[in-house]
């Protein structure tokens, strides 16, 4: 409605009274019909943990992208649950290929040091096997960060300008592939003929998975073993997180990646090359 104005008109009758006179008139602006402003859009609701664990696998730069400033305690802790868990459940499945990677280990030993007998190797074999997932566990612990830390410092070769907890971030949102990497080797121990389960890569998904490891050189099978399906995914995940969280271009962050898998790989050798 336009709004009015009133004018005021005194006078003074016969008597002398004074007479107040008003008379409205209309404003030529015109109010808006409707005062009430419009409420401001809700904020969107902030992706919980459990998105994020699941968006990994499908969105992962949205996922580094939103935890950027975010720690990486929490999703360490789920991570290294959920790897006990399936260890926990495939664990008599998983005994053959325990009981084989042990015994090469043993024999590698007793040929350096032949005064080693039998009766001398089964108690460590009994102690291993109950801490066994105590080991796995600490494993799925301490990997991430070891990865966090190589990326954080292979990171400044290209100019990353991440500190080391947004590094550790990365490494354990890349480390959740090997979730399902743990989940897909119980159920092939499970599903296999536990004649076949004499090596720790026979239910991997690389080309070492093809080569007898009582045969093959171990050397071989340790650089075959880094090319896995799972272990390549990492890397990718560690590239695409120190892309989003360093702001650097992927193809730097890409460089720093395959140092990283390059770094991972030493150990691995390493190790082949005393037991070969």
């Amino acid at each position: 409605m336009p709004a009015t104005r009133q004018k005021v008109h005194p006078w003074r009758d016969a008597r002398g009274w004074c007479t107040v006179v008003r008379t409205s008139t209309k404003s030529s602006m015109t109010a808006p019909e409707d005062t009430a402003t419009s409420a401001p859009p809700a904020s969107a609701k902030p992706a919980s943990l459990w998105e994020d664990f699941i968006d990994i696998f499908v969105s992962p730069s949205e996922v580094f992208e939103r935890r950027r400033a975010s720690g990486f305690f929490v999703p360490l802790l789920v991570f290294v649950a959920l790897t006990l868990i399936i260890t926990i459940i495939g664990r008599s499945a998983m005994e053959p290929i325990f009981d084989s990677e042990f015994t090469r280990g043993m024999a590698a030993a007793a040929r350096k040091n032949p005064q080693i007998t039998a009766d001398q190797l089964e108690g460590p074999r009994a102690l291993m096997t109950k801490l066994a997932p105590v080991m796995v566990g600490l494993g799925a612990l301490i990997m991430p960060m070891v990865v966090g830390v190589l990326l954080w410092l292979v990171g400044k070769m290209v100019d990353a300008k991440e500190n080391i907890g947004a590094a550790c971030m990365v490494a354990t949102y890349a480390f959740f592939p090997r979730i399902l990497d743990s989940l897909l080797r119980v159920v092939q121990a499970f599903m296999l003929d536990p004649s076949r389960l004499n090596g720790q890569y026979r239910v991997a998904l690389s080309p070492a998975r093809f080569l007898d490891p009582d045969a093959a050189s171990p050397v071989l099978i340790a650089i075959l073993g880094r090319i896995d399906l799972f272990t390549i995914w990492i890397t990718v995940l560690l590239a695409i997180g120190l892309a989003v969280v360093a702001r650097i271009p992927r193809s730097r962050a890409a460089i720093a990646a395959a140092v990283v898998w390059l770094l991972g790989s030493l150990p691995v050798v390493l190790g082949a090359l005393r037991a070969s």
